[in-house]
């Protein structure tokens, strides 16, 4: 089995298309060894950009990372999409509408699109999101946008996952300090509003810069808010524009190497924690857990039976 992976792995890094897609497959569903492919691209890993683009459902996101990934192809660079889509337990994948808005870069090979949900379950998605952008990354794609679906932890999750973060609005949105406590505000490199020809988009640009003057004294880099109609291509360069100017702002103050480091101390402990907790539920602690729970009586404090299982593994009900 590990020398099919090392097979898949050097088919990977060659930028193998039906390489790319099994690899992805076997990271999503977390089929054995696929932890040995991803050991094996991680030396090619680190060159790709990683823009995250989110906001509510129906905000353009999709028509956005349309047209810049059609910016990135006019300068002939390698795009990957990664469609995040945390409520589609139906249909084991993410909504076909994203398809649908970028048909037309199904077609062009030098993008890749990579639809993902959670299946029913929404704890891992996040990392899973991260390790299909890495096989990406590995395959010699210049660009990853993770497009996420706005609502929920996964947000939070993938801006982490993102080297600069896009948030987008449109101008019927909403009261903006709902967003500021949904923690989208917190999130963002760069802010949107999207269909700007609708009635509103002046104020809602307006609350925007509020919210984020009240933030300056405590940030670096400050966002700036611009205003798009994305279908229509209106504002989008000047979007591209903003996204080079953050990255350049990220490298030349070591913004960029230091939020890296930071995710991958993150993924590490993460892993660590994973395994850890994997390796201690085995099946005389899950019993032991289990007798306890029936015991009407539970003479022992949680604290106590979990000092005792982690230490003792005694009888304790």
């Amino acid at each position: 089995m590990i020398k099919e992976e090392k097979k898949l792995a050097e088919q990977v890094i060659r930028g193998n298309r039906l390489a790319i897609a099994r690899a992805m497959t076997l990271i999503e569903n977390e089929k054995k060894d696929y932890t040995y492919l991803l050991d094996i691209i991680h030396s090619k890993i680190g060159r790709a950009y990683r823009l995250g683009i989110t906001g509510p459902p129906g905000v353009g996101k999709s028509t956005l990372t349309n047209k810049i990934a059609k910016i990135l192809r006019q300068q002939e660079l390698l795009v990957g999409i990664v469609a995040v889509d945390p409520t589609s337990p139906f249909t084991g994948g993410a909504l076909l509408g994203d398809r649908i808005r970028m048909g037309d870069l199904t077609l062009d090979k030098g993008v890749y699109i990579r639809s993902m949900a959670t299946r029913g379950k929404s704890g891992g998605l996040a990392r899973k999101a991260t390790e299909v952008a890495d096989v990406l990354d590995a395959a010699g794609y210049d660009f990853i946008i993770y497009e996420t679906v706005g609502v929920g932890q996964i947000e939070l999750d993938i801006a982490d996952a993102a080297d600069s973060t896009i948030v987008m609005f449109v101008p019927e949105g909403g009261d903006i300090i709902q967003g500021l406590k949904s923690g989208l505000m917190e999130i963002g490199d760069i802010f949107i509003v999207n269909k700007a020809d609708r009635p509103g988009a002046d104020r809602m640009e307006k609350d925007l810069d509020y919210v984020l003057h009240l933030r300056e004294a405590t940030r670096i880099w400050n966002p700036k808010v611009l205003k798009t109609i994305a279908y229509k291509g209106h504002g989008v360069s000047e979007v591209w524009q903003e996204i080079q100017t953050h990255k350049n702002y990220m490298i030349k103050e070591h913004v960029l190497e230091k939020k890296r480091e930071m995710r991958l101390r993150i993924r590490i402990k993460t892993l660590i924690q994973e395994n850890l907790d994997a390796q201690f539920w085995n099946k005389e602690r899950e019993t032991l857990l289990k007798n306890y729970l029936k015991n009407k009586k539970k003479i022992l404090s949680p604290y106590k039976l979990a000092n005792q299982m982690m230490y003792e593994l005694k009888g304790c009900v």
